[in-house]
């Protein structure tokens, strides 16, 4: 009986891609792998690095523990190093080039590390910051994470989050369902991972754990005993730090955990950051120009410490090869021995040979050549905010060259003193545009009536509009709205039949009519939260739908919590508009909630 199952198991895994069924391991046969990746933490904003008003003693200490990757690179932005993080491929590639406006979710094709480790027998976890979609099938418990603690959209606050969340004793998503916390959201991710971790020790299996803080993103929240350290700088920075500090003492926590339950030795712990220093800058910026979103060094270039005292890498120290996000994913699949799906190829490189010292690399890491930028628009610009990198030189922009052992500030552009070498770094661009710009085309569409997600909750960050869109919950309560802030939802109707969309001005779980105005909620330590606001009151009309070329059209009763419509959908994609007009001058404002269901 065994036997025909496992048979059966292995024609399930072949029929999926890969290469071979791994069987579930015991974890001493496997090393355990924990990545934290926080928020907007700059290269500079560590003590190790030279910061002298930022104490992170459990961070240098790791830091002193590991092998320093110092010249990592990332995008200067969050969700697509998180993209090529999780793929192995760089953002753009991936569908994700954004924050926001749809170009933050990740292609329902791509295949993340979480789904990697889980069929090669790890159980896996994530906790924190996903930011790479919140509808099925781009949900982390989607794509390969069996054990999951999340907030949703780019950052708590932000217009996929539950209601009101601000950072302290918030609701989040724990394995799909909205679950009470107690204290600070950072320790509520670090707290779950540490049971999740516990767990798979009691079972004896090898674990994968994914800890993305929102910290230190904006707004600047921190517990007060960790912000009254820095009360002699402004409030933003001052949280700012404190999130930072608190960070450390959890990372703190965590490896000591680790080393009282024996899991130390078999551990590849990584800590990395997501992008440039949010506010930060000004205090120390370890010598580099730009932060976060910048093209320069200081948007894009940040810590990576990667330590496994049972690996037999190479002695702790720096590693100063170029290298990036990309090579994440397979440096961890050779590190760990995995299989990996068969026609998969990673646009990164095995870091292996590096950490381990190898005198049988291939690569030549001088003449390594890689791209990073930062697009933040509908659609992809070529050239723009971008940086080509080989060993010592940066091409920004396709014009300003910089040496940056003379230059480490990047002051001095020395592209007319040096042709050649522009004209390589721009050759190898261009080749490199020409290889993803097909993918550009390829629209990822939320699906709507997959018994998986019941019904869709959609939101005004994932629009697909001209400008920027409502994606934080103030914006929600200012009730902004313009021509620019008006878009399509990329829908890909998973069943034909009766739909019922439900148009809303708040989301359910504020429980508040379409027309009315809220109370501020009540604020947290920090900077003024984004829930502590009144709700603006709209004197709305009409609510209307869009879906393919189907016109809907509703007038809107004082008192109503939501407007529904009921619409024949045929399976495919398409795209849904949906709009609340008032009577001022038939002004439009985005139905900043709209909820799917398949109904027969």
């Amino acid at each position: 009986m065994r036997t025909l199952i496992l048979f059966v198991l292995a024609a399930i895994w072949q029929s999926q891609g890969f290469i071979e069924l791994t069987l579930p391991c015991q974890a001493d046969e496997k090393p355990n792998v924990v990545i934290v990746i926080t928020d907007d933490q700059g290269y500079g904003d560590l003590s190790f690095h030279g910061n002298k008003t930022l104490p992170t003693r459990h961070l240098d200490q790791l830091a002193k523990q590991s092998l320093r990757m110092t010249d990592y690179h990332v995008s200067p932005t969050c969700s697509p190093t998180r993209a090529a993080l999780m793929t192995g491929h760089f953002s753009n590639r991936t569908g994700v080039w954004h924050t926001i406006m749809g170009r933050s979710i990740l292609r329902s094709d791509e295949i993340t590390l979480g789904e990697i480790f889980r069929r090669n027998g790890y159980a896996t976890g994530m906790f924190g910051k996903w930011h790479l979609g919140d509808n099925y099938p781009c949900r982390p418990e989607d794509r390969g994470f069996t054990e999951v603690m999340r907030h949703g959209g780019g950052g708590v606050g932000q217009t996929p989050d539950y209601w009101n969340n601000a950072y302290f004793d918030d609701t989040y998503w724990h394995n799909g369902k909205p679950t009470k916390t107690k204290g600070f959201c950072t320790d509520v991710w670090f707290e779950y991972a540490t049971r999740f971790v516990l767990q798979q020790k009691k079972a004896g299996k090898p674990f994968f754990a994914y800890i993305s803080t929102n910290a230190a993103h904006g707004p600047m929240h921190a517990p007060k005993k960790y912000s009254d350290m820095f009360n002699n700088l402004p409030q933003q920075q001052a949280n700012f730090l404190g999130m930072i500090v608190n960070i450390d003492d959890n990372v703190g926590r965590f490896r000591k955990m680790l080393q009282e339950n024996g899991l130390a030795e078999s551990t590849i712990f990584i800590f990395t950051t997501d992008n440039g220093t949010a506010a930060g800058a000004k205090i120390f910026n370890a010598n580099m120009r730009g932060r976060k979103g910048s093209e320069y060094e200081g948007g894009h270039r940040v810590p990576m410490f990667i330590h496994w005292p049972g690996g037999k890498l190479r002695q702790a120290g720096d590693i100063n090869e170029l290298c990036a996000h990309v090579d994440i994913a397979p440096t961890l699949i050779e590190l760990c021995k995995l299989k990996q799906p068969a026609n998969l190829r990673f646009d990164g490189t095995s870091l292996a040979s590096l950490l381990k010292n190898s005198s049988d690399s291939k690569i030549d890491w001088k003449k390594r050549i890689l791209v990073t930028d930062s697009q933040r628009v509908k659609n992809p610009i070529k050239w723009r905010k971008s940086a080509v990198m080989q060993d010592k030189y940066r091409l920004i922009n396709g014009k300003e060259l910089y040496d940056l052992r003379s230059d480490p500030s990047q002051k001095k552009n020395i592209a007319a003193e040096h042709p050649a070498i522009v004209t390589r770094l721009r050759n190898h661009y261009e080749q490199w545009w020409k290889d993803i710009e097909p993918s550009f085309k390829r629209d990822v569409h939320l699906i709507v009536g997959h018994p998986a997600e019941s019904p869709s909750v959609l939101t005004s960050h994932d629009l697909v509009a001209r400008g920027s869109t409502p994606w934080n919950q103030a914006q929600i309560r200012n009730g902004v709205s313009n021509a620019n802030l008006i878009g399509p939802w990329n829908i890909e109707v998973h069943r034909a039949g009766t739909y019922e969309i439900a148009l809303r001005r708040w989301p359910r779980e504020a429980d508040a009519a379409i027309d009315a105005g809220l109370q501020a909620a009540p604020d947290v330590p920090g900077v003024k939260a984004m829930r502590n606001r009144p709700g603006k009151k709209l004197n709305i009309t009409h609510a209307q739908l869009t879906i393919g070329n189907q016109n809907f059209k509703k007038a809107v009763t004082s008192g109503s919590k939501e407007i529904v419509f009921r619409a024949e959908l045929k399976k495919g994609k398409t795209k849904m508009t949906a709009v609340f007009i008032t009577d001022e001058k038939g002004k439009k404002h985005a139905a900043y909630y709209a909820y799917v269901k398949h109904i027969k």
